[in-house]
C-alpha cells in the first residue's frame, strides 16, 4: 500500500467516525428534547450503545458535548444523565431565547429575499397541515409536529446575518423544545390558538412589519413557557 493510498483510508475513516459521532450527537438531542429519555433519567452505556450502535468511545464524546449545552449532567462515579427541568430554569430560558429571536427576526427582515419568503410561506403551510387537524390526530403526529415547527421558526430568521446570533438562538430553541413536552398533552387553548399565532407571525414577517413581528414572537413564546410552568 503507498502512502497516499493510507493517507487516502486514514481520511476516509477519520470522516466516517466524525459524521456517526455527529449522528449519534443529534439523535440523542432529539431524544432528549422529544422526552424519549425524561428528565434526571440516568443513561447507562450498556442501553445506550445497543440504541445508537456506537462505541462506548463515541458515546461518551457525544455526552460529553451535550452536558456543555446543558442537556445532561455529570456526577463523579455514578455517570450522565438527563438534565433536570425547573420553572426557573424555564424563565430564564424563555427571556434569553426572546431577546436572541427578536434580534433575529429583525435583522432577517431586513435582509431576506424572496426566496427567504417563499420558504417561509412552504413551511408555514406543512406546519399548518398537522395543526389544523382534530387534538387526537396531532398527537398521532406529535413527532411531525416538532420537525415542522422548528422548521417554521428557523425559516423565520434563516435570512439573519449574524451566524452566532442564529447559533445561542438554536441552543435557546433546543432547550425551550425540552419543555414543550409538558404542554402537548394539554389541548385546552394552546392547539387551535397557536395556529392563528404561527399565521400571524408570518403574515407580520412577510410584511415586513419587525415590530408587529417580534412583538407577536414574544408573545407566542411567553404563553407556551407560562402554559408549561402550569403543568410542571
Amino acid at each position: 500500500m503507498t502512502l497516499e493510498s493510507s493517507n487516502l483510508i486514514g481520511s476516509r475513516t477519520s470522516k466516517a467516525g466524525a459524521n456517526g459521532q455527529r449522528d449519534v450527537l443529534t439523535r440523542l438531542r432529539t431524544d432528549i428534547v422529544s422526552s424519549v429519555f425524561e428528565p434526571e433519567t440516568r443513561l447507562k452505556f450498556a442501553d445506550m450503545t445497543k440504541r445508537y450502535d456506537v462505541g462506548i468511545g463515541t458515546l461518551r464524546e457525544a455526552l460529553s458535548q451535550l452536558a456543555s449545552e446543558g442537556f445532561v449532567t455529570v456526577e463523579a462515579g455514578k455517570g450522565f444523565k438527563v438534565a433536570p427541568v425547573s420553572a426557573s430554569e424555564l424563565i430564564e430560558i424563555t427571556d434569553h431565547f426572546i431577546a436572541f429571536e427578536k434580534r433575529a427576526v429583525r435583522e432577517a427582515i431586513a435582509y431576506g429575499g424572496e426566496d427567504w419568503e417563499t420558504n417561509i410561506v412552504a413551511v408555514h403551510h406543512r406546519l399548518s397541515l398537522i395543526e389544523g387537524l382534530p387534538w387526537e390526530r396531532r398527537m398521532e403526529r406529535h413527532s411531525e409536529w416538532v420537525e415542522r415547527h422548528r422548521e417554521f421558526h428557523e425559516a423565520i430568521v434563516s435570512a439573519c446575518q449574524g451566524k452566532w446570533l442564529f447559533r445561542l438562538r438554536s441552543i435557546m430553541f433546543d432547550q425551550l423544545d425540552r419543555y414543550r413536552f409538558v404542554t402537548k398533552r394539554a389541548p385546552d387553548g394552546l392547539g387551535g390558538r397557536k395556529f392563528e399565532e404561527h399565521r400571524d407571525i408570518m403574515t407580520a414577517t412577510l410584511d415586513r412589519d419587525a415590530d408587529l413581528a417580534s412583538n407577536l414572537i414574544e408573545q407566542h413564546i411567553r404563553d407556551t413557557s407560562e402554559q408549561a410552568i402550569k403543568l410542571l
